[in-house]
Parts: C-alpha cells; sequence; structure tokens
C-alpha cells in the first residue's frame, strides 16, 4: 500500500476527534463537521471565515483556509474533491489543490479551481485559474451547487453539478508566467479563499476521497 494511502487508513481512527467522518463502502471522507473549523489552519485575516448553519462563510479581507487535519495527513496526490458550494451576487473565490500552508498572500504552490459566478473577474466557476479558464458561468448565484474536483496523475477533471466544465492535462515542462510558476501537479492540502470583503461564498459537505497513485 502506498505511504499517504496507509495514512489516509490509519487517520481513520483519528477522524471522531477532527469531526471527520468516513463512508467505508464509497471511499469517501468529511473534512468538515459542519460545526467547527477542527482540522483546519486560518492564515492571514482569521476573522473572514466563520460557521454558519452547518457551512463555512467566506466574506472579508484575503484569507485562506487549509485543510490541515489528519487524512492522508493532509497531503493529497490522486484524490477526488466535492463541495457544496454557494455564491452571493459579485462574489468570487476559490478551491486549492496541490497547495501549502503559508501566513499570508494568494497561494503560490498548486491549482486553483476558481468559485465565481458574477464577480467583476470574468474567469468562472470551475476553471482552472489562469491556466484553463471558463468564460460562461455553469451555476447561478443563490443557489447551492455541487463542485467535483477529480486529480489522477497529471490529468485534472472539474464538474459542476456533474457537468464536466474543464478537463486539463498537465503537459510536460509548462510554461507558467511569472507568480505562478508553482502552479504544477505535485502533491499538497486543500484551502478555500476568502477574496475580498464584498464577497460572500458558502462551502459544505466538504468531502474528499484518496485514489492510488
Amino acid at each position: 500500500m502506498k505511504n499517504h494511502l496507509f495514512l489516509g487508513a490509519l487517520a481513520i481512527l483519528l477522524l471522531a476527534s477532527c469531526g471527520t467522518s468516513k463512508d467505508a463502502k464509497s471511499g469517501w471522507v468529511s473534512i468538515f463537521d459542519g460545526k467547527s473549523l477542527n482540522g483546519w489552519k486560518l492564515n492571514e485575516n482569521p476573522e473572514t471565515f466563520r460557521i454558519e448553519d452547518g457551512a463555512i462563510v467566506a466574506n472579508g479581507e484575503r484569507s485562506h483556509l487549509f485543510y490541515d487535519g489528519p487524512v492522508a495527513d493532509h497531503n493529497f496526490k490522486n484524490f477526488e474533491f466535492k463541495a457544496q458550494v454557494m455564491t452571493k451576487p459579485n462574489s468570487n473565490a476559490g478551491i486549492y489543490f496541490h497547495t501549502a500552508y503559508q501566513p499570508e498572500g494568494w497561494p503560490s504552490k498548486g491549482y486553483e479551481v476558481q468559485v465565481n459566478n458574477s464577480h467583476s473577474d470574468w474567469r468562472r466557476t470551475g476553471g482552472l485559474y489562469a491556466i484553463d479558464d471558463v468564460r460562461d458561468p455553469p451555476a447561478k448565484d443563490n443557489e447551492w451547487f455541487t463542485q467535483h474536483i477529480i486529480v489522477n496523475g497529471k490529468h485534472v477533471q472539474v464538474m459542476i453539478d456533474g457537468k464536466t466544465v474543464v478537463d486539463y492535462t498537465e503537459p510536460d515542462n509548462p510554461d507558467r508566467p511569472d507568480g505562478m510558476k508553482n502552479r504544477l501537479i505535485s502533491s499538497g492540502t486543500f484551502a478555500l479563499q476568502g477574496h475580498d470583503a464584498g464577497s460572500t461564498v458558502y462551502f459544505k459537505d466538504i468531502m474528499v476521497k484518496v485514489l492510488p497513485d
């Protein structure tokens, strides 16, 4: 068994203390308990994130919330990630994968999957930000939608409510612009983005399934 899969299995013994649960048959693991930020780590402007009616709410100055819990020792390579998301009008956020905690700024490691149905930034929900963008919003503000990310090797799929909006394979030696040199497939954790004080975005039912290497 690969090391990260072993760690993921071992972590199930700790799930109760971190508010997580596992569906043993499907392999999906809940990494947000709906009540607290146990297993998550805030960086700058921690007041941007709060819990409301079983959801994580991102509203405030720039901040990022990194998964820091026991599942796979918060180091994922191949995986499926799924969350219920809702945006308020003119709101922007993101879901990072293969990233790492940093105390401030926009995460420099890993990919950002956009969450944005009507913000002034034209890059819409489901796109790999500045790499494989989506121009037409696949979801609506004020309605819950499912954001599903699958990473297997160099292949990334993003689905919104079951519809594929991104199907991307990272090329060998990808050419990345300045400031995005580490926007690459590797391994790492997840992070939720609080983009700005005018944006309000909700996340709930956050789950992950570790896939074999």
